[in-house]
């Protein structure tokens, strides 16, 4: 589709909403940030509440004290920001951060990547579960279950911040970004807070109450990551890939489809391998 595609007579107003939501003299408390924080909070909620009903694991018997998830707070918060941050280092924009090293510390300006916080989360997850004998798919299933609203909530931060926009459109939809030129785009931000956020957040409730899938250790977990990878994908379609890399293989490939095909590929046989437990542990 041609940049300079004509506008069309219809489309949204850009909602011209602060980025900062306070200001407290030199601290600031931007939308992206918050994002993040309820979300893992949500997550952190949402967790114990699963593993205090008896009815969704297998013979009754729970996976860990809610207490666990208390302790397990603090490394989830690590992972997520630590792995988000050297994956869109090492991902996104290497060459900037070789060239400019003190800007991998200027994190309120973002560049974060969901890929590399999946990651440094998934390792907290292995190192904690051992450390504190859980089963590890037990967590894993767990923590997946309620991540895909911190999904949704950072997405929306990102369209309040006006970046990671979409492609140059024509539908009614089409919203004029300050950052995005002046042309009128996907809102794809918004895409995916609903398919990563809420749709996929409802087909893992789904999963969890209705299917019982947490009696199947991983399953809940790959569907998860098989679910945010075709999100990702589908929604890749429509969003402008990040400029210091744009299109590879032919001008249609992105980075994000590169890096969410593996997940697809992991989900799909995390839940085909996943296998109906009928005794379980006391919980550590």
């Amino acid at each position: 589709m041609s940049e300079y595609l004509a506008l069309p007579l219809a489309a949204l107003p850009f909602p011209n909403i602060d980025p900062v939501i306070v200001q407290l003299g030199p601290l600031a408390i931007h939308w992206y940030g918050l994002g993040y924080v309820v979300g893992i909070l949500f997550a952190w909620w949402y967790g114990k509440r699963l593993v205090t009903n008896a009815r969704l694991w297998p013979n009754g018997v729970l996976p860990m004290k809610p207490e666990a998830l208390d302790d397990f707070l603090v490394w989830a918060a690590a992972g997520v920001v630590l792995g988000g941050r050297i994956g869109y280092i090492l991902f996104y924009d290497l060459a900037r951060y070789i060239s400019n090293p003190l800007d991998i510390f200027a994190v309120w300006q973002g560049g974060m990547s969901f890929h590399g916080g999946l990651l440094g989360v998934t390792i907290a997850m292995f190192l904690f579960a051992r450390k504190h004998g859980i089963l590890v798919w037990s967590l894993i299933d767990v923590v997946a279950a309620g991540v895909p609203v911190g999904l949704g909530l950072v997405r929306v931060a990102n369209f309040i911040n006006s970046e990671l926009w979409g492609r140059v459109t024509d539908v009614p939809w089409a919203i004029e970004f300050p950052t995005g030129g002046p042309f009128l785009r996907h809102p794809s931000q918004l895409y995916e807070a609903l398919l990563e956020g809420l749709v996929l957040f409802l087909v893992l409730r789904f999963l969890t109450h209705s299917r019982l899938k947490l009696k199947t250790p991983r399953f809940v977990a790959g569907a998860f990551v098989c679910g945010y990878g075709l999100s990702r994908i589908f929604v890749e379609f429509f969003r402008e890939p990040d400029q210091q890399i744009g299109y590879l293989l032919g001008g249609w490939l992105t980075m994000g489809m590169v890096l969410s095909v593996p997940m697809v590929l992991i989900g799909v046989w995390a839940m085909r391998s996943a296998k109906p437990v009928t005794q379980a542990a006391k919980p550590a």
